[in-house]
Parts: C-alpha cells; structure tokens; sequence
C-alpha cells in the first residue's frame, strides 16, 4: 500500500459532494489498483428491495477511474467514456467494495476493470471501462 498515494485519493473522494452522498471511501491503494468501499442503506435499494444497479455501477465506475487515476502523472484528465457492468448477483443493503485495476493506460486511452463483493466477499458484479486520457487540468 502507498500511504502517500492513499492519503491523497482518501482527500480527494472525501472533498467530493457525489461521493460523501453515495457513501464512498478509499479503502487500500497503490499505482494502478485501489479499493473503495460504499455503504449502502435503505435510500439506495430499488422496488425490490435489492441495491439498485445504478450504485453498483457507480462503485464499479469510482474504482475503475481511481485505479487509472492512481497511475498517471498527477494533475492529467481521466474521463469516463464507457462502462459495462455485468450484474451476477442481487446485493443487499450493507458495506459493499469495489476493486479497481489499470489494466491499459496510453497517451490518449486508458481501460480499466473493477469487481464489486459484499462483505462475505461474494461477487455481485465485473465491470470493464474505458477513459479518456488528456493533458494536464490547470
């Protein structure tokens, strides 16, 4: 685990009004791989009672994107361009983690995948992702 690295994504999720919202922490980073974990309570279930897809897919999005994150030069533009989960389970309210991997990051693209367990490590989903990769932000 790189403590600086982790430190720094952990600051940078917390300052993000989406991600307070959703409930999304940093668990465990280093260059290219990072581990996030999500909360999830009654507000996120859909009719059925189940986590609605659409928080799995944004954990599965917020691990893919802080993986390639981690692993470019600071200050660069990661920009989602697509997503595709794969939901293999029903998950249930609980702490559910998200675990991002840089699988390919080049001048202007970057591919990513994650894998979404609850807390007894079943898999819920898989998703592959694909970024946009650009100059410097400032």
């Amino acid at each position: 685990m790189d403590e600086d690295l982790l430190q720094t994504l952990r600051t940078t999720v917390a300052r993000s009004t989406f991600h307070s919202w959703a409930g999304i922490e940093v668990v465990d980073a280093r260059s290219g791989s990072v581990t996030v974990s999500m909360t999830v309570t009654e507000q996120h279930v859909n009719l059925q009672g189940l986590v609605h897809g659409g928080m799995l897919a944004i954990l599965a999005d917020t691990a893919c994107g802080l993986s390639i994150r981690s692993a470019i030069e600071p200050g660069r533009l990661h920009i989602t361009s697509d997503l595709d989960i794969h939901f293999l389970a029903p998950a249930r309210p609980g702490v559910l983690s998200g675990r991002g991997r840089a699988v390919k990051i080049g001048r202007s693209l970057a591919f990513a995948e994650a894998s979404i367990e609850d807390a007894d490590g079943k898999l819920l989903a898989r998703a592959q992702s694909r970024f946009s990769v650009r100059g410097r932000d400032a």
